[in-house]
């Protein structure tokens, strides 16, 4: 195959297994357009046989690479952290037919699920769950043996608890949200609490840039307060506007300032259950 069409193959798949391994939308992006970069300045490139697997294994490495040279960085970092809301316009451009891109494995909740994997287990489960790769060919990827490999994707296999099934359908979540900015915007709490789950935790990220909540908040109550008061701070300054992010429907919020937030919501029991915002203006940089 020519540079031109592996590009337009494996640019999208490989992106995905990138973002799902940094959550960084920018960062995936170079080190897939890198890995492509790479390809065409092999000398002998004729003599790889599957140009798919070589691909998949240059990014897996590059991202890993990242990961263990950002290690402090993340440490160091001020508040919740919060993997960059990938966006899309409508549902019909961000739920495509393609497994690796399935909307629940792309989600917000997911994602943070896979942060708490190490590197090389998030990249051996990966590979495996979502990209159907044999052992042997994982072990390659990794520098591991094919044994270990799968051991490593069964112990990562078992701390992966996500139900997909408590997702309601894009069109449902659409409503959902709507009424949950309408509702909030009237100040009308007794019909939130039949969106809102009274558990409900909201989880910002300014990275100590913005004005974000420092700690997870817990609570209908609290959770609703809080917003309540912001409501009335900006008051007539801000607009807002309805997306998809992460695979489902989301929020975008815009200061007059200039600042925004992105909102992701995850689900349980058909109640919203989690409120993501991202405000942190570094990973906002690619919207």
């Amino acid at each position: 195959m020519s540079i031109e069409e592996l590009y337009n193959a494996y640019k999208t798949p490989l992106f995905s297994l990138a973002y799902r391994m940094l959550g960084r939308v920018m960062d995936a992006e170079d080190i897939v357009h890198d890995a492509f970069l790479s390809y065409e300045r092999l000398t002998d490139s004729g003599a790889i046989r599957n140009e798919r697997a070589y691909l998949y294994k240059i990014v897996t490495n590059r991202c890993l690479d990242l990961l263990r040279s950002s290690a402090k960085k993340r440490e160091m970092y001020v508040g919740p952290w919060l993997p960059e809301p990938l966006i899309a316009s409508s549902a019909a451009d961000s739920d495509p037919s393609e497994a690796y891109l399935r909307s629940e494995s792309i989600s917000t909740a997911y994602l943070l699920l896979l942060q708490q994997l190490n590197a090389v287990e998030r990249a051996v489960f990966l590979l495996r769950e979502i990209f159907n790769y044999s052992f042997d060919e994982i072990a390659d990827m990794v520098g591991k043996t094919s044994t270990n490999c799968r051991q490593i994707f069964h112990r990562a296999q078992k701390s992966i608890h996500f139900d997909p099934e408590q997702y309601p359908s894009i069109s449902v979540a659409e409503e959902k949200i709507k009424a949950f900015v309408s509702l909030l915007l009237q100040g009308n709490s007794s019909k939130l609490l039949e969106l809102v789950s009274d558990r409900v935790v909201f989880i910002s990220d300014g990275g100590g840039k913005v004005r974000a909540a420092q700690v997870p908040l817990v609570g209908f109550d609290q959770v609703m307060k809080f917003h309540q008061k912001l409501r009335d701070m900006y008051a007539g300054k801000f607009t807002y506007s309805f997306l998809m992010v992460n695979g489902f429907p989301g929020i975008r919020i815009r200061l007059d300032e200039g600042i925004q937030y992105v909102y992701s919501f995850a689900y349980y029991e058909e109640k919203i259950q989690t409120i993501y915002s991202v405000a942190n203006p570094e990973k906002l940089r690619h919207l």
